[in-house]
């Protein structure tokens, strides 16, 4: 468990490492305190953060002290996992740093501040991580402070890329949506009779209405293009984040290869289904769906399969770590297609419930029949398969999750924990999403695909690997936003509309579209390494338990620890 938390930093001078953790720590809650509600850290669910020009000073200042201080510590007999928190931490602060100082986040995107505040909301009611009125108390001080955070915003942000303040723009629909309906459905399905909730909602919505008319009336007469970060932070991100250190145009070929690959391979074997083209066969998916009275049954039937084919092809070690998938909570489906909702949510580092609640996509009997089906076309067996189970709710994500709640990384145990925007610390990308990709190849292997399901498993990597390719030539100023989407549409067999959020999400976020490519085949190769040098001895399911207990820690640093203690053993 963490400490606990103060109210103000107070700066140990110790000379151990462990002390300035514990100072890194208490200064990252405190300046996040909506990411803290997501980790499971509850003593600042009332607050808010602080993106005042003196909120964002004494947070690079603190930054910048607690980087100097841990480069003057001195030489200590650290353990290996310390170690690596010891490298990670300060790669978190240097990319903060440049976050917090550049033109890219709080001085140009407006959607940080739209999902702030309305997640600082919803973050609250996801899990009963508490009696509801402690809840509701946090909340309705919570939605008081959204005018002061959101004139934050209008403050900092006199110009942004359009396509940002057009998601920002949408963002707050989803937020009145849910001050409104979803507020009024809370009141309902928690009986909660303290008034001062829907008063702070309607000062809530009174918030975010003056915040979409700036951005609608004010904000978009001043569009810029600077959509892309920059080669030399881009660079940073590569460097300090996920620790790789490789020429971005070698990687650009590889990641172009790898398309070429794929592409070649569905088109060599789409007869293989009786078409003769890639879209005819991946819409075959689509036909093999559950019926709506066994839609929900479907979601624990693949799960328990995929559990009892893991354990008996001796896979991992499998948790004890219950989930549970139920229908989208209605407090939320009216506002959920504006925002950053996701279905599976990694559960808290801490203070987590008994149960995980996984929020299926909903099918209600109210819906026309038309509407029913499209919606089971679209949450296909294949799509409830891949995604649902293999890559989120079961082998994948909240299997990691599991293993990285009990890391000895200090970091490792929080840092893939998903928030308003992103995962609490960029460094865990590649393992949290490396890992869920690579287990659907691992799955895939043991026979758990149907041979259609499969086939598709190369349109996912030729969409993986366009990802790649965007994320380097988009913050290289190499593709401009229409040059992204146009790419992803030719090479990542994306729509229209889907291509464009996507590279719209890949300019706000720089560094992390290409984590799921570069993860995954490290994960993969570095298995083959290993059974290599190991030989009789190597065992997979081991092999997979250890690359785990690191938690969400960069694959490169845990590949590069395993070596080492490979070798030490030799």
């Amino acid at each position: 468990m963490e400490p606990p938390l103060e109210s103000k930093i107070v700066i140990d001078n110790s000379s151990t490492f462990s002390n300035w953790l514990d100072d890194f720590f208490t200064a990252y809650y405190r300046r996040r305190p909506v990411n803290a509600t997501f980790i499971g850290m509850h003593d600042l669910d009332h607050q808010l953060p602080d993106f005042s020009e003196k909120g964002i000073g004494e947070t690079v200042e603190e930054m910048k002290a607690l980087l100097t201080r841990l480069e003057t510590l001195p030489d200590e007999n650290l353990t290996a996992m310390e170690s690596i928190d010891r490298r990670l931490a300060a790669g978190y602060l240097r990319i903060q740093i440049w976050e917090f100082q550049s033109n890219h986040f709080c001085r140009s995107n407006p959607c940080l501040y739209t999902g702030e505040a309305v997640f600082s909301v919803i973050s609250l009611f996801l899990t009963d991580f508490a009696p509801v009125s402690e809840r509701v108390a946090a909340a309705i001080d919570r939605m008081n402070g959204i005018p002061v955070l959101l004139a934050q915003g209008q403050t900092n942000i006199r110009q942004a890329p359009k396509a940002w303040i057009e998601q920002a723009i949408d963002e707050c629909v989803g937020a009145l949506v849910f001050f409104n309906q979803g507020i009024d459905q809370l009141i309902k399905d928690h009986k909660i009779t303290d008034s001062h909730f829907k008063t702070a909602a309607v000062t809530a919505i009174n918030a975010f209405e003056r915040y979409q008319s700036y951005l609608k009336n004010e904000l978009l007469q001043h569009v810029t293009q600077g959509y892309a970060c920059g080669e030399e932070a881009f660079k940073l991100m590569m460097r300090d984040g996920h620790f790789i250190e490789t020429d971005l145009d070698d990687y650009l070929l590889y990641a172009e290869r790898q398309i070429v690959e794929a592409d070649a391979y569905l088109k060599a074997h789409a007869v293989d289904f009786g078409v003769i083209s890639v879209a005819e066969a991946l819409s075959k998916l689509a036909d093999i769906h559950p019926s709506v009275d066994r839609y929900y049954q479907r979601f624990g039937e693949l799960w328990q399969a995929c559990r009892e084919l893991a354990e008996e092809k001796q896979l991992v070690t499998w948790p004890d770590f219950p989930i549970e998938y139920i229908p989208q909570p209605f407090w939320a489906r009216e506002a959920a297609p504006y925002l950053y909702f996701l279905p599976y949510r990694s559960p808290a580092a801490y203070n987590r419930p008994a149960v995980h609640r996984y929020l299926v996509p909903p099918i209600d009997s109210s819906m026309p029949a038309d509407k029913q089906e499209q919606k089971l076309r679209a949450v296909n067996d294949s799509v409830i398969k891949s995604n649902h189970v293999i890559h989120h709710g079961s082998i994948g994500h909240h299997v990691q999750n599991w293993n990285a709640f009990r890391s000895a990384s200090r970091i490792g145990r929080m840092a893939a924990i998903d928030c308003a925007s992103r995962l609490a610390m960029f460094s865990a990308g590649t393992m949290a999403e490396g890992w869920a990709v690579y287990v659907g190849d691992l799955m895939a292997e043991v026979g758990f695909l149907t041979p259609l399901e499969e086939y598709a498993e190369a349109q996912s990597r030729r969409r993986m690997s366009a990802r790649a390719v965007v994320d380097i030539k988009l913050h290289r100023g190499e593709f401009s936003l229409e040059q992204a989407a146009d790419y992803y549409q030719r090479h990542g067999g994306m729509n229209p509309d889907f291509a464009f959020r996507e590279a719209v999400k890949n300019s706000m976020f720089p560094g992390a579209a290409m984590m799921y490519l570069f993860g995954s085949d490290r994960i993969k190769n570095f298995r083959k390494e290993m059974a290599t040098s190991m030989g009789a001895s190597f065992n997979l399911r081991k092999f997979h338990d250890k690359f785990l207990s690191y938690g969400s820690v960069p694959v490169e640093l845990v590949c590069q620890d395993m070596n080492r203690a490979l070798n030490h053993a030799e």
